[in-house]
C-alpha cells in the first residue's frame, strides 16, 4: 500500500491557485500541486548534471573549456577548405524569356503511354521544371480528361530510386564503352545476319520506332523482335484473328449508343479510350437541351466495378458462366445457333429482355467484351455487332494500331525456345521487366542468364536487370522524344520539358545504335522520320504545329467492315463445368481505380 501514489491536497491547490498573481501555465494537476512524484519526473528528464559547466564553483571555468574544444573542432572543420574544389559557374538571365514570367506555369502538349497506346496530355511547367499533367483537349483520347496513371507519372520523374548509371557487372560505364561492345557484338552478327540477336520489348504502336526495326531488319534479317505486354489485349487480338482471320483493332463510339451491353468489360474505367468512353456516356445520361432520353447499360460481371456501378440492370456472374450468357444473347438475336436453355436459369432470364432492346434499337446498340474474357465472347462480340448493323455506327474497325500484331504470348515462347538452344548472343531487353511478370512456367530468369550478352533498358533496376550484364538508364517521357498511335490509331508527338536529369536514353535512341549514326538524338531521329513522310510544301510549319498540338491532324486510321469467318462460330464449344462456389480471379489496376 505504501508504494500507491498519495492522493491531491486539492485545498492546497485552491490555496495557491488563489495566492498566485497573472497568468500560470501547467500541464497537470501534478506540476501545480507540485508533488514529489512529478519533481522526481522532471529530474529525470532534466538532470541537473546537463547545465554544470554554467553552475561550477571556479567561475566558469568548465564553460570556458568547452569553448576551447569546440573552437579547435571548428578549426579542424575549416581545413577542409584548403582541398580546392571544381568550379561552379551561375548564369542568371542577361534577358529572360518573353514567354517566362515567373510564378506563371507554361504547358506543353505530349503523350503519356499505357501498354504502348499513347494519350494526349499537356504537361505544366514551372520555371522549366514539370510539376503536373492533365489531359489534352485536342486530344481524341483524354478530351481534356486525365487518368491516375497520368497524374502520378510527374511523381516518377523526381524519384530517387530512379537509375541513374550505366553499369556492367555492377561497375560503372560510359555509354561510349556500351556503344563499343555493342558494335562489337554487332560486327560479329554480320556474316549470320544476326541470326544470334534478339530484341525483346513491350507493345510499340511508334511509327518512328517501326521504321527503326524494319532498318535493323534489313542489316540483320536474321534477328529477331519480340514483344510481351503483361496487361495487354492478348483475348482480343486472338478473337481478331477467329473472327476475321487478321489482327484488327476495334474501339466504339458510345455517343451514338442507345442501348449498350457489358460483358465483363470495366470500359468507363479500363483501358486507353475509357476517358472518351465515360465522357460519350455521361453525356447521354443528361437530359438537358432537347435530350428527353438516357441511354440504357446492362452489365454481366462477375465483381464490382466502376463502370457496373453506373449500369441500369447488372447481373453478377462467375467469369466462366459469361461465355454461356454471350452464346445465349447471341442466339437470342439470330447472330449464333447456341443453346436456348441451360442449368444457369438467372442466365436466360435475362435474354429476352435484352435481346428485344438489342432488335429495337439496330444500328444504335453496341456489345463490348472484356479484356479477362475468353477470345470466343469477344468473337461473339463482333458477330452480334455485325447483326445488329452497329459496324461503323458504334463499334469501328481499323488496321491494327500496333508495329508488330503477332501473338506474345508464342512470341515470348519461342524466345524461351531460342535462349534453351543456345541461339541468342545478343539480348537486348527495351523496357519491361519480363522475368517478373512473364507467364512462370517459362522461367525467363534462368533462360535469360543464358543469353551470350544481355542487355536492359530500364527506370529502375529490377528483377531482370539482376540477370542482365549491361544496365542501362531509360529516360522518362518527360525527358525523351518519341511518338505513338492512340486507340483510333492517331498519331501522338510526345516532347520532352526537361533534359534529362541522369545519365539516361530512350528506346529509340539505343535503337539507332544498331546504324550508322548512332549519336543522333531523339529529337533528330522522330523529326529526320516525319520529314521523309510529309509530303506537302512548308514542313517546318507543319512540323511546329504538330508538336504544338501534340498530334498528328486527321491521322487515324482509316475504318474498313471486315468479313466475319462464320464457320468458327457455327457451334458453342463445349465447356467444362466447374466445382465449388469460389472462383479466383486475377486483373490488373484499371486507370480510375484498382479492384
Amino acid at each position: 500500500m505504501s508504494d500507491l501514489p498519495k492522493k491531491l491536497d486539492l485545498a492546497a491547490v485552491r490555496a495557491r491557485l488563489e495566492a498566485s498573481g497573472g497568468r500560470e501555465y501547467w500541464r497537470n494537476l501534478d506540476e501545480l500541486a507540485g508533488t514529489p512524484e512529478f519533481r522526481e519526473l522532471l529530474d529525470r528528464e532534466f538532470p541537473r548534471q546537463a547545465i554544470g559547466w554554467s553552475e561550477d564553483e571556479s567561475g566558469g571555468e568548465g564553460r570556458r573549456n568547452f569553448l576551447k574544444i569546440m573552437g579547435a573542432s571548428l578549426a579542424l572543420a575549416g581545413l577542409t577548405a584548403c582541398t580546392r574544389q571544381p568550379t561552379e559557374h551561375i548564369a542568371p538571365y542577361v534577358r529572360q524569356p518573353e514567354e517566362l514570367v515567373p510564378g506563371r506555369p507554361l504547358f506543353y502538349a505530349t503523350a503519356t503511354l499505357l501498354n504502348g497506346v499513347a494519350s494526349g496530355v499537356l504537361a505544366e511547367s514551372h520555371e522549366g521544371r514539370p510539376t503536373k499533367v492533365e489531359g489534352n483537349p485536342e486530344h481524341p483520347a483524354t478530351l481534356g480528361a486525365c487518368d491516375v496513371f497520368s497524374q502520378a507519372s510527374v511523381l516518377q520523374l523526381y524519384d530517387p530510386d530512379r537509375a541513374k548509371t550505366i553499369t556492367q557487372d555492377g561497375e560503372i560505364r560510359s555509354w561510349a564503352d556500351f556503344l563499343g561492345m555493342l558494335r562489337q557484338a554487332l560486327a560479329e552478327q554480320r556474316p549470320s545476319g544476326g541470326a544470334g540477336v534478339r530484341i525483346l520489348t513491350e507493345t510499340i504502336t511508334s511509327p518512328t520506332m517501326a521504321d527503326q526495326f524494319a532498318a535493323i531488319h534489313k542489316l540483320f534479317p536474321n534477328a529477331k523482335w519480340h514483344q510481351w505486354e503483361p496487361a495487354g489485349p492478348h483475348n482480343a487480338r486472338a478473337a481478331a484473328n477467329l473472327t476475321f482471320g487478321q489482327p484488327v483493332n476495334t474501339y466504339y463510339n458510345l455517343a451514338n449508343a442507345n442501348v449498350v451491353v457489358s460483358l465483363d468489360s470495366d470500359f468507363l474505367a479500363s483501358g486507353a479510350a475509357s476517358l472518351r468512353y465515360a465522357r460519350q456516356f455521361s453525356a447521354r445520361r443528361r437530359v438537358r437541351e432537347g435530350q428527353t432520353t438516357m441511354n440504357r447499360l446492362y452489365v454481366v460481371e462477375p465483381m464490382p466495378t466502376p463502370t457496373g456501378s453506373k449500369a441500369d440492370h447488372r447481373l453478377s456472374l462467375r467469369s466462366h458462366d459469361i461465355e454461356e450468357f454471350a452464346w445465349a444473347l447471341a442466339t437470342g438475336i439470330g447472330a449464333a445457333n447456341g443453346p436456348k436453355s441451360g442449368d444457369n436459369e438467372d442466365i436466360y432470364k435475362w435474354i429476352a429482355g435484352i435481346s428485344r432492346e438489342l432488335e429495337r434499337h439496330q444500328g444504335a446498340s453496341l456489345v463490348i467484351a472484356g479484356d479477362y474474357q475468353p477470345p470466343i465472347v469477344h468473337a461473339l462480340a463482333h458477330v452480334m455487332n455485325a447483326k445488329l448493323g452497329n459496324v461503323g455506327k458504334t463499334v469501328f474497325y481499323t488496321d491494327s494500331i500496333e508495329a508488330n500484331p503477332v501473338d506474345q504470348v508464342a512470341s515470348l515462347r519461342e524466345l524461351a525456345k531460342d535462349l534453351d538452344a543456345g541461339r541468342v548472343d545478343l539480348l537486348l531487353i527495351l523496357g519491361g521487366n519480363p522475368v517478373y511478370n512473364a507467364p512462370v512456367e517459362l522461367g525467363l530468369a534462368e533462360r535469360i542468364q543464358k543469353a551470350g550478352t544481355r542487355v536492359h533498358l530500364s527506370m529502375y533496376e529490377d528483377e531482370t536487370s539482376d540477370v542482365c550484364q549491361w544496365r542501362l538508364p531509360e529516360s522518362h517521357f518527360l525527358e525523351a522524344w518519341g511518338d505513338a498511335r492512340a486507340f483510333d490509331g492517331t498519331i501522338t508527338l510526345q516532347q520532352p520539358l526537361i533534359q534529362p536529369l541522369y545519365d539516361s536514353r530512350s528506346a529509340c535512341q539505343v535503337l539507332q545504335m544498331f546504324t550508322d549514326s548512332p549519336e543522333r538524338s531523339g529529337y533528330e531521329i522522330v523529326k529526320g522520320y516525319w520529314s521523309a513522310q510529309y509530303t506537302g510544301a512548308d514542313f517546318e510549319t507543319w512540323w511546329r504545329r504538330a508538336v504544338h498540338d501534340g498530334l498528328i491532324a486527321n491521322s487515324a486510321l482509316p475504318t474498313k467492315a471486315p468479313a466475319i469467318h462464320r464457320e468458327a462460330l457455327d457451334t458453342p464449344a463445349r465447356k467444362t463445368r466447374l466445382g465449388g462456389t469460389l472462383e479466383v480471379m486475377l486483373v490488373t489496376g484499371t486507370s480510375q481505380a484498382t479492384y
